[in-house]
């Protein structure tokens, strides 16, 4: 339910400028999450949103909460990755419900060199490398980082 409610959080700030808690709360109570002001600000911190320009946006790639993005970005591979699988310079990354957008804005904040661009569903990334070496090297650390 968590993984859920902070993906919903994640696609309200990407769809439309949300100013404040409040109004993200009752976007939350729209799309079937009534949560409290407590739990709205708990998942604000852990999902690392930053307000800039008047507006919650994801976190910007230096440090978030004293974490770098790449520290976050390994928390979240070890959390959220069950599968990984290369094609040529594609790469599949597998999650469980709800928690692909979680894991692709902490991939697409880490500005690993391995990856151009980053497409989230539900449950699956699609990342493209810009080669197929690039890939495997991607493969090779994330499957490091989902055993630790």
């Amino acid at each position: 339910m968590k993984a859920r409610r902070q993906s919903a959080i994640l696609d309200a700030i990407q769809r439309q400028r949300v100013r404040s808690q409040e109004q993200l709360r009752r976007q939350l109570r729209a799309a079937g999450y009534d949560v409290t002001q407590a739990t709205l600000s708990r998942d604000v911190r852990e999902l690392g949103l930053v307000k800039a320009e008047g507006a919650y946006q994801p976190p910007a790639a230096p440090a978030v909460n004293g974490h770098s993005s790449k520290a976050l970005f390994n928390r979240a591979v070890a959390e959220y990755l069950t599968h990984v699988a290369r094609v040529q310079q594609l790469v599949v990354l597998r999650t469980g419900p709800g928690q692909a957008q979680l894991l692709g804005v902490a991939l697409d904040g880490a500005r690993l060199p391995e990856v151009v661009g980053t497409i989230a569903g539900d449950d699956t990334i699609l990342a493209i490398a810009p080669d197929a070496r690039r890939a495997r090297a991607l493969v090779k650390r994330l499957e490091g980082l989902s055993r630790s």
